[in-house]
């Protein structure tokens, strides 16, 4: 079975950014081939509508049936809440909180972010999984696409 990769926006404004670029590239390489399944929420689709056309239009550089699409939902807000209530982020931060929801509700194989101070961050994840694991969700995985790329 292949993997069910959640990307943010960070992964896809990747391919565009000089420090995150080769890893980026790869991953939609491997999106491109099949060999991994790229989950795009409406949250992501929603962030990526504020960037330059090329960033926006990238997911176009995906198969269809290489990509599922997710949606944000009332068990999504309440997760998302619930991250913001036990402090794994502020409020200001409730759309990051959104990612890690919608992609535990998902159940996801992993999510990837370059977002490091709100996602990618140790502290973070472990909050998050205490969380999900108190709420009756699953841990999500969470990592930088370098980490899951051979």
């Amino acid at each position: 079975m292949k993997q069910r990769i959640y990307i943010d926006t960070s992964v896809v404004g990747g391919c565009f950014d000089k420090e995150f670029k080769e890893w980026s590239d790869k991953l939609f390489d491997d999106f491109r081939s099949g060999n991994k399944i790229a989950v795009i929420s409406d949250i992501t689709l929603d962030e990526l509508s504020f960037s330059r056309p090329e960033v926006c239009n990238h997911l176009d550089t995906i198969p269809n049936d290489h990509k599922e699409y997710v949606f944000n939902d009332e068990q999504a807000e309440e997760l998302a809440d619930k991250y913001i209530k036990e402090k794994a982020v502020t409020q200001k931060s409730h759309e990051d909180a959104l990612h890690i929801a919608i992609a535990t509700v998902n159940k996801v194989d992993v999510l990837v972010s370059w977002n490091f101070k709100h996602i990618v961050n140790l502290d973070r994840i472990r909050k998050y999984n205490a969380v999900n694991l108190m709420n009756g969700y699953t841990m999500l995985e969470i990592r930088n696409p370098r980490e899951i790329l051979k």
